[in-house]
């Protein structure tokens, strides 16, 4: 599973025009993580004017102004990171704290440099998600981007005709899309109730 969910962040990062890096293509079981080791990508924006502070939930949009960040990912895709994981689990941040940061300013030198947690849910409660939002900014988080967010996107940019035989992912959603398997988020707001099929329904 980690390699699917790389995989989905390097398209999504990759989509918006930046160039990405993965320093380390090993997996760490035997031992505890160097501090490099807690960083899953460098990205690059060559086409950013500035890095502000965008929202700290991220879109593509916000991200298009980030000129250079640091990215973990974390799929965990059946949990919430609610603050009490975030206790439990102090590994989600580790790459935003000074260890790491350190090692990545060597690497890019020392112009502002965005932290970016990629996660698959926050608390579904407001009082929750600004807890946890809290507690990532205050263990050095910038910004957190949603697998859901990095996947309509990413969907909402495919094209049925065209062939994506680079990309492995890519190419698998496209030929869900084809098959209308995904549906374009623009089309089902107006879909109220199932397509009959030719010859079903109206006869008498």
């Amino acid at each position: 599973m980690p390699g699917v969910n790389e995989a989905i962040a390097r398209e999504y990062f990759e989509s918006l025009g930046f160039l990405v890096l993965q320093p380390h293509k090993h997996l760490v079981t035997a031992r505890a993580k160097r501090p490099s080791e807690e960083i899953d990508f460098i990205v690059l924006n060559p086409s950013a004017s500035r890095a502000p502070p965008p929202d700290f939930l991220l879109t593509g949009a916000s991200l298009r102004e980030v000129g250079r960040a640091v990215v973990s990912v974390r799929g965990w895709h059946t949990d919430r990171v609610s603050p009490a994981i975030l206790k439990l689990s102090p590994e989600l941040v580790r790459f935003a704290q000074e260890p790491a940061m350190r090692w990545v300013r060597r690497q890019l030198g020392d112009e502002p440099i965005f932290r970016i947690l990629c996660l698959s849910e926050l608390p579904s409660t407001a009082s929750l998600r600004e807890k946890a939002k809290e507690s990532l900014q205050e263990h050095g988080v910038d910004g957190v981007l949603l697998f859901p967010t990095m996947l309509r996107e990413l969907i909402r940019g495919i094209e049925r005709n065209r062939n994506y035989e680079k990309s492995d992912l890519l190419q698998t959603l496209r030929i869900l899309k084809n098959y209308d398997l995904l549906r374009d988020e623009q089309l089902e707001l107006f879909r109220k109730t199932p397509r009959k099929r030719r010859g079903e329904g109206g006869g008498s």
